[in-house]
C-alpha cells in the first residue's frame, strides 16, 4: 500500500512539476516572466526590508519633528529611495518598488515646497485657457453645433488622457498600495520600451516635450509683439521692437525656482482671462437683439472644418505638465478632483464665449475674435492679451528647465554636465546664466525665424497629438493592460484613432498654410 503511494505522489509531482515548466514556458514566450519559488522567497525578504525601511524613516521623522535629529538639516532621498505617503505610500523615485537603495548621507538640498490642489489647478487653467480661445468663435462659423459638442468632448478626452498619464506612473506595491514608481513622462516612455530600447522611448519623448514648450514660448512673445504693435499703430515702433520690450519682462523668469512661484503667476494669468471674458462677453450681451441664431449651423465645411478641430482640440492639452504638477502637490488625492473642476469651467467659460461671440458676428466672425471689436474696446482688450501672454509665459519655461536640467544637469553619471544648484540648494551663476540665455533665444527665435505660427502648428501636428492623446493612451495599454476593463481598452484605442486624425489633418493644413505664405512672399 505505502509502495502504491508513493508511486501516485512521484506521479503526481512529476505532472506538477511539467505544467509548471509549460506553463513557465509560454509565459516567457508571451513576455512574462513568472516568479519561482527562490523569487518568491526573495520579494518577501526584500518586502521586509521595505517595510523596516518605511518604519525607520517614520521613526527619523518623529524624531526631526521634535528637534532631536539633524537641527536644520533636511534629509533627501536618494535616486532610488522611496518615501511613502499617508492614504496608500507613494514612492518618488523610478526605481524598482520593491527594493530601496539607500541614499547619500553627505548630500543635502533643498526641499522644493509643495503646492496645493488650488495652485495645481491655476497651473492647468493656464494652460487650457491659453491664446487658442481668440480663436473658438471661429471654430463655431465652420463647424456650427458640432463645434458646441466637440469643444466638451475635447474637454472630456483631454480629463480622460490626463489621468491614465499619471495613472501609468504608479504601481501596487505587495501590500496593494499604489507606489509611485515613476518620476515624468520621460519615465513612463522608458518604462513602456524596456527591455530592448530601455533609452529611446525617453529621448523621444523628451524630444517631444523640448520643442513643445519652447516653441509654446516664442509663441507667446510673438503674440506680445503683434498685439502691441496692433495696439499702437501712431507708435514710432516696430513689431520687433515691441518683442524685445516684453522679453525685457520675462528676464525675471530666469530666476524661477519651484511650481509654488508658477502658481502665483498662474492664478495672475487666469484672472486676467476672466477680464477678458467678461469685456467681451459684455459687450455681446449690448447686441443681444441682433444676435442671428440661424446662422449657428447643424452641418460642418469639409474643407475648413479641420482646422476648427485643431484649434478646439489643442485648447485643451496641459498634459505634458501633469506629471510633475501632480508629484508637487500636498494632496496627490485631489488631483483627479482638481482635473474635472478644471475642465468642467473650461468647457463651460469657453462654449459660452464661443457661442455669444459667434452670435454678435456671425459669418463676420473672424479668425482672431478681437480683430471684430470695435477699436476702443479692442485695444484695452489687446493690453490684457499682452499681460496674459507674459504671465503665461513662465509655465512653459519652467518645464523646459525643469526637462534639461533633469536629463543633462545633474551630478550623475546618466548625465552631461553637473548640476546646476550648489549643496545648499541656490542656483549657480553658470546655471541662471543659461536660464537667462534660453530666454534670450526665444527672443530671437520669435524675430528671425518666418512665419512662425504655421511652422508652429506644423510641428505641434506631431508633438502635441502626440503628448496628448497618441501616447497617453498607447503608454496606458502597455502598462496596465492586465488591469484593464474592455471599455478602457476601448476608450484608449477610439481616442488614438482621433488623435491621428486630428495630426494627419492638422499638419495637411499647416502644409497648406506655409505654401501659400510663401507663394505670397515670392510675389513681393
Amino acid at each position: 500500500m505505502s509502495i502504491l503511494k508513493n508511486k501516485l505522489s512521484g506521479v503526481a509531482s512529476g505532472a506538477v512539476s511539467k505544467s509548471q515548466s509549460k506553463v513557465s514556458g509560454l509565459l516567457a514566450r508571451a513576455g512574462f516572466q513568472a516568479a519561482t519559488n527562490e523569487e518568491a522567497v526573495g520579494f518577501a525578504q526584500c518586502d521586509v526590508l521595505d517595510r523596516d525601511h518605511r518604519h525607520g524613516l517614520m521613526e527619523m521623522d518623529d524624531l526631526r519633528q521634535d528637534g532631536l535629529v539633524g537641527g536644520n538639516a533636511k534629509h533627501q532621498g536618494g535616486p532610488g529611495e522611496e518615501s511613502y505617503q499617508g492614504g496608500g505610500g507613494v514612492s518618488e523615485g523610478s526605481q524598482d518598488p520593491v527594493c530601496a537603495r539607500d541614499s547619500d548621507p553627505g548630500e543635502i538640498a533643498e526641499v522644493k515646497p509643495k503646492i496645493s490642489a488650488w495652485d495645481a489647478g491655476w497651473n492647468v487653467t493656464n494652460a487650457i485657457q491659453g491664446m487658442f480661445v481668440l480663436g473658438l468663435p471661429y471654430a463655431i462659423l465652420h463647424g456650427g453645433y458640432i463645434g458646441l459638442f466637440l469643444m466638451t468632448f475635447a474637454a472630456v478626452v483631454c480629463c480622460y488622457t490626463g489621468k491614465i498619464l499619471i495613472a501609468c506612473l504608479y504601481e501596487e506595491d505587495e501590500d496593494g498600495n499604489l507606489v509611485r514608481v515613476h518620476n515624468s513622462y520621460v519615465d513612463v516612455a522608458n518604462a513602456c520600451c524596456r527591455p530592448r530600447f530601455p533609452r529611446l522611448g525617453g529621448y523621444v519623448v523628451n524630444m517631444a516635450q523640448l520643442i513643445e514648450l519652447l516653441m509654446t514660448c516664442v509663441l507667446y512673445v510673438v503674440v506680445s509683439g503683434n498685439l502691441m504693435y496692433n495696439s499702437f499703430p501712431d507708435l514710432p515702433v516696430s513689431e520687433r521692437a515691441w518683442s524685445v520690450l516684453s522679453t525685457a519682462l520675462l528676464l525675471p523668469c530666469a530666476f524661477l525656482r519651484n511650481l509654488k512661484a508658477v502658481s502665483k503667476f498662474s492664478l495672475l494669468c487666469s484672472l486676467t482671462h476672466f477680464v477678458i471674458n467678461f469685456l467681451v462677453i459684455g459687450y455681446c450681451l449690448t447686441r443681444a437683439g441682433d444676435w442671428a441664431w440661424d446662422k449657428v449651423k447643424f452641418y460642418i465645411d469639409v474643407n475648413t472644418f479641420p482646422v476648427s478641430i485643431g484649434i478646439i482640440v489643442f485648447s485643451y492639452t496641459s498634459q505634458i505638465f501633469l506629471p510633475s504638477l501632480e508629484g508637487n502637490m500636498k494632496n496627490r488625492n485631489e488631483f483627479h478632483s482638481m482635473m474635472n473642476w478644471t475642465h468642467i469651467s473650461a468647457c463651460i467659460l469657453k462654449s459660452v464665449f464661443a457661442l455669444l461671440a459667434f452670435l454678435t458676428w456671425a459669418d463676420d466672425t473672424k479668425e482672431v475674435i478681437t480683430d471684430n471689436l470695435p477699436t476702443s474696446i479692442r485695444a484695452t482688450v489687446n493690453i490684457f492679451l499682452v499681460a496674459k501672454a507674459l504671465l503665461s509665459y513662465p509655465l512653459p519655461f519652467f518645464a523646459a528647465i525643469e526637462g534639461i536640467e533633469t536629463s543633462n544637469f545633474q551630478d550623475t553619471t546618466d548625465t552631461w554636465f553637473p548640476s546646476c544648484y550648489a549643496l545648499d540648494g541656490k542656483l549657480k551663476t553658470w546655471g541662471l546664466t543659461l536660464r537667462t540665455v534660453l530666454v534670450i533665444a526665444t527672443l530671437l527665435m520669435a524675430i528671425y525665424i518666418p512665419h512662425f505660427a504655421l511652422l508652429m502648428g506644423l510641428t505641434g501636428s506631431f508633438t502635441g497629438a502626440s503628448l496628448s492623446f497618441l501616447l497617453p493612451c498607447l503608454f496606458h495599454l502597455r502598462l496596465k493592460w492586465r488591469q484593464l476593463l474592455w471599455h478602457h481598452v476601448f476608450f484608449d484605442i477610439s481616442i488614438f484613432i482621433v488623435g491621428v486624425v486630428c495630426s494627419v489633418s492638422g499638419f495637411i493644413n499647416s502644409i497648406r498654410g506655409l505654401i501659400e505664405a510663401f507663394k505670397e512672399d515670392a510675389q513681393k
